[in-house]
């Protein structure tokens, strides 16, 4: 099997096909302390893409409810236990990916979830883990806690879906790194959905061929965001192209959040695909459980997080998080101000670092009106 390199691991690592990376790869970070799980997201993908006959259970994007939630049915733990244990030394991953652990006859170790399993998307919805007995006081991190957790597709480096296929139907788009599934190729053996450690692939029962998130590519072709960062009213949400640490481009947003400030990380890096959708760890979360879930950067991305106030550079990054429909290729922080450019130069958001505050008096003269109730 040849070898490629997967920065996210540090080191090489088995992968059927020739490592060869797109001319960009679309990337996108998420910012899991800002979600209020209010699924608008869900719902604005859903009917964008997935409103069809078959696709009832299908949700390109989910929000789900960490550590008790799952869509489809244990889709992490299950195959968490399965691979093993997972060991770094450092920043280098010393465990065995899905794909060195793959069975014979397998090229990735995976499952197949039941029908059963995607039968309730908001399974365990708001569940919380940990007790608050009486006379405990606030405590860091919370004695009682989840989080929520924004999933889409995310279109890997080295996909297992890909990988899997045998039918050659899943590819990646080499101008933008968007996978996608051919239909009139896919014969339906649902061999993606079992390689998908993430569970992205969805097989449809009415058409008997798979799908998946697109990543949006006709608003991506047009310099725009995706459905599910132009609806999130959090604004937790920012797309971007995503390099290799040594070819990064510091004033892209999602450059700079993954590669220099390093406050985004992969979702379960140890499974070896190197996902492109990152997250900025939850700060209220015991760390031994983040440190499983976002790999052994977590310590240094909470701390970083912390210090945005006093960043300004960062602080601009992430208040540009849903502030335009446009694509920002690139960012700058000016006299206070966070100003978004597409990828010709044209200004597409200025957002300041700080609101303004105006105290306005209780009477207008001008109007000769009361702004307050003075009965």
């Amino acid at each position: 099997m040849p070898k490629v390199r997967n920065w996210q691991l540090n080191r090489e690592m088995d992968y059927p096909y020739e490592g060869v990376r797109p001319q960009r790869q679309f990337g996108a970070v998420f910012d899991i302390n800002k979600c209020i799980a209010c699924q608008t997201c869900t719902v604005a993908c859903k009917n964008a893409w997935t409103a069809g006959r078959g696709q009832e259970y299908v949700w390109f994007n989910n929000v789900e409810s960490k550590p008790y939630g799952f869509f489809p049915m244990g889709w992490d733990v299950r195959l968490l236990n399965e691979l093993g244990p997972q060991t770094w030394d450092g920043k280098t991953y010393t465990g065995k990916t899905i794909f060195e652990a793959a069975p014979p006859g397998s090229v990735a170790l995976g499952f197949l979830p039941d029908d059963d399993d995607y039968a309730h998307p908001n399974l365990g919805e708001d569940e919380i883990v940990g007790m608050i007995e009486p006379g405990s006081t606030l405590a860091m991190p919370q004695l009682a806690w989840c989080f929520y957790l924004q999933r889409i597709c995310n279109h890997c480096t080295y996909p297992a879906c890909l990988a899997s296929c045998p039918r050659k139907s899943i590819s990646k788009r080499p101008e933008d790194g968007i996978v996608l599934v051919d239909q009139e190729r896919c014969r339906g053996y649902r061999e993606c959905v079992k390689g998908c450690p993430y569970k992205k692939v969805f097989y449809n029962a009415v058409t008997r061929i798979s799908e998946k998130c697109i990543a949006c590519y006709p608003l991506v072709e047009q310099g725009r965001q995706t459905y599910c960062i132009l609806s999130c009213i959090g604004r937790i949400r920012i797309a971007g192209w995503i390099h290799p640490p040594e070819n990064i481009n510091p004033e892209s947003p999602v450059d700079f959040l993954v590669h220099v400030r390093k406050v985004a990380l992969p979702l379960y890096p140890q499974f070896g695909l190197e996902p492109n959708v990152y997250y900025v760890p939850p700060i209220h979360v015991p760390l031994p459980f983040l440190r499983q879930m976002f790999g052994p950067g977590v310590e240094e991305a909470i701390a970083t997080y912390r210090q945005a106030p006093d960043d300004p550079e960062l602080l601009g990054a992430l208040l540009l998080m849903g502030a335009t429909d446009r694509w920002i290729d690139r960012f700058r922080v000016r006299d206070g101000k966070a100003i978004g450019y597409d990828a010709d130069g044209a200004e597409v958001a200025r957002v300041p670092l700080k609101e303004p505050i105006y105290i306005r008096p209780d009477f207008d003269p001008a109007l000769k009106v009361y702004r307050h109730n003075i009965t």
